[in-house]
C-alpha cells in the first residue's frame, strides 16, 4: 500500500476515525497493530509471517537478556537475536548475492559450478525493521533500556505502520514509552502533521517522479556514450530525485505519525547544504547513520583506538551501510566511496581546517558545492545497474569521453536544471533553519496559498503511483 495512492487515503481515514473514537485506550493500540498488519499484507500477505517471528523472537530474548545475571547467558541470548534477524536478512537479501560470487570465485579456481536460480522475493522493508527490532535487544543488553511489560506495545513498534516500510528507523526509547499512555492529536498536531503529508507527497510525486525521474531514467538507461552535459544533468536529477523521493517517504511518515498523536524522529535535515562528509551523514537519513554509528563504528572502537583503526573503522562502517543498501558491488562502492570522504575529510581538517578562509560565508559555499559535486560521484553508483554503467557515466562526466549524443530534450533540460536549482538554494537557505519555525512565521494566507498549491500540483501531476525507491532495500 503506497502513501501515493487512493487505497492508503482509504486506508488513513478508516485508521483516523478509529483512533479518534471514544474506546479504550488497549483498544486503539489494538486497532492501529492490526491496522499494521494489514497494511504490510497489501504486498504480500505471507510476509506478515517474518514480523511475527522476529517479533516474538526478539520479545523473549530481550527478556531473557534482562533476567540473566550470567555474561555468557546474556551473551547467548542476545546471539540469538542476532542470529535470528541477521539470518533472515541474509537469506531473502543476500541470498542469491553469495551463491553468485560463490561461484565466480569457484570459476576463476577454474571449477565449474553454476549457482541455482534464486527466485525469491525480498519482503519489503525488511532491511529497517531488522534494524528496529535488533536496536531493541541490543539496548538491552547494554544497559540503555530496559524490555517493556506489554508485548501489544513491543509488537506495535516493531509493525508502527507510518514508517514500517522505509524508516525512519525508530529506536525503542523513542516510540515505545509514547504507547504508554493515551494519545490523540491535537488540532495543532493534525494540522501540522496533514501539512507534513501534502509535502512529502508533492517531494514524491511532483518533484521526484515527475520533474527529475524522466530525466534521470532516459540518461542512465542509455546504452551509448553519453555526452558530458547529459551525463551531468542526469546525476544531478537522480541526486535530487532520490532526495525527493526518500525524504518525502519520511515527511509523509512524521506527518502521519503525528496526526495520530505520535512523534517521530527528523530523517533529513538539508543534506545537499552539508559542508564536509561529517556534516552530509548528519543530515542524510539520520536514523540509519546514528544507527550505524551506535550499534557499529562505537563498538568496533569508533576513533579511541588510535588513527590507523579510526580509519579502518570509517571504512567497514560505511562498507557495510553500503552492503545495506542493497546485494550489489555497485553499493558497496557507494559506501566505500563516502569511507574514504570520511577518512579523507578526517585526515585533511586538523592540517588545514583552521584556515580563516573555511570560516567565511565563501568558503563554505566553496566547500558545500564541492562536497556536493564529490556526493555526484558516489550518486552514479549507486544509480548505475553495474560497474561497466557507471564507469562508462563517470569517463563521460570527467570529459574523458566528450563525443556521446544528447539523450535529454530541452523540456528535461530545463526541469532539471530548475528543479535542482531551487532545491539547492533552498537547502542552503534552511541549512541552519528547522521548517516549522520558518513556516510559522508566515503570514497564515501565505501558507494556506503554498500548501494549496503544492495539493493542486499532486492532483493535476500525470503518471502513475511509483513506489518509493527505499522500498527496494
Amino acid at each position: 500500500m503506497l502513501f501515493n495512492s487512493l487505497t492508503f487515503f482509504a486506508f488513513l481515514a478508516l485508521v483516523l476515525a478509529l483512533h479518534a473514537a471514544p474506546l479504550p485506550w488497549r483498544v486503539k493500540k489494538t486497532n492501529l497493530l492490526v491496522a499494521s498488519y494489514v497494511f504490510y499484507a497489501a504486498w504480500n500477505p505471507p510476509f506478515v509471517l517474518l514480523l511475527w517471528f522476529s517479533t516474538a523472537v526478539d520479545w523473549w530474548a530481550a527478556r531473557r537478556i534482562h533476567a540473566s545475571r550470567s555474561p555468557g547467558a546474556r551473551r547467548a541470548f542476545l546471539l540469538v537475536s542476532l542470529a535470528a534477524n541477521l539470518g533472515l536478512l541474509g537469506y531473502f537479501k543476500y541470498g542469491g548475492f553469495l551463491t553468485q560470487n560463490f561461484a565466480q570465485a569457484l570459476q576463476a579456481l577454474g571449477v565449474a559450478w553454476q549457482a541455482p536460480a534464486w527466485d525469491i522475493v525480498l519482503p519489503i522493508g525488511i532491511s529497517f525493521y531488522t534494524f528496529q527490532t535488533m536496536a531493541y535487544t541490543l539496548d538491552v543488553y547494554l544497559g540503555r533500556a530496559r524490555p517493556t511489560r506489554s508485548l501489544l506495545d513491543f509488537a506495535l513498534f516493531v509493525t508502527f505502520f507510518p514508517q514500517l516500510v522505509a524508516g525512519p528507523i525508530v529506536r525503542p526509547t523513542d516510540l515505545v514509552p509514547q504507547f504508554a499512555t493515551p494519545r490523540t492529536a491535537t488540532a495543532r498536531q493534525f494540522g501540522w502533521g496533514g501539512m507534513l503529508l501534502v509535502l512529502g507527497l508533492f517531494q514524491k510525486i511532483v518533484l521526484a517522479d515527475g520533474a527529475l525521474a524522466p530525466a534521470a531514467d532516459a540518461v542512465f538507461g542509455a546504452s551509448q556514450p553519453l555526452h558530458p552535459v547529459d551525463a551531468w544533468l542526469g546525476t544531478l536529477a537522480f541526486s535530487g530525485q532520490i532526495f525527493c523521493d526518500f525524504a518525502g517517504y519520511s515527511t509523509c511518515a512524521i506527518g502521519i505519525a503525528l496526526m495520530l498523536g505520535f512523534q517521530l524522529p527528523d530523517n533529513f535535515r538539508f543534506p545537499y547544504a552539508a559542508v564536509g562528509f561529517s556534516d552530509f551523514w548528519r543530515r542524510w537519513h539520520i536514523s540509519l547513520s546514528t544507527w550505524l554509528r551506535d550499534y557499529l563504528y562505537v563498538p568496533l572502537g569508533g576513533n579511541r583506538r588510535g588513527a590507523a583503526r579510526t580509519y579502518a573503522n570509517l571504512m567497514l562502517t560505511m562498507l557495510l551501510g553500503g552492503l545495506w543498501h542493497g546485494a550489489a558491488w555497485t553499493f558497496v562502492a557507494w559506501g566505500g566511496l563516502h569511507g574514504l570522504y570520511l577518512a579523507g575529510e578526517r585526515w585533511i581538517k586538523p592540517r588545514l581546517g583552521h584556515m580563516a578562509l573555511w570560516q567565511t560565508v565563501h568558503g563554505k559555499l566553496v566547500l558545500a558545492l564541492l562536497t556536493y559535486f564529490l556526493v555526484n560521484i558516489t550518486w552514479v553508483f549507486f544509480r548505475a545497474s553495474d560497474f561497466t554503467q557507471a564507469l562508462r557515466m563517470l569517463r563521460s562526466m570527467l570529459l574523458l569521453e566528450t563525443g556521446g549524443a544528447p539523450v535529454l530534450s530541452g523540456y528535461y533540460v530545463l526541469s532539471t536544471l530548475a528543479t535542482m536549482a531551487v532545491l539547492l538554494a533552498t537547502h542552503w537557505h534552511m541549512r541552519h533553519r528547522a521548517l516549522h519555525s520558518e513556516v510559522e512565521r508566515l503570514p497564515v494566507a501565505v501558507t494556506g496559498i503554498a500548501w494549496g498549491l503544492m495539493a493542486f500540483a499532486i492532483a493535476i501531476t500525470q503518471g502513475g503511483s511509483d513506489a518509493f525507491i527505499y522500498f527496494q532495500f
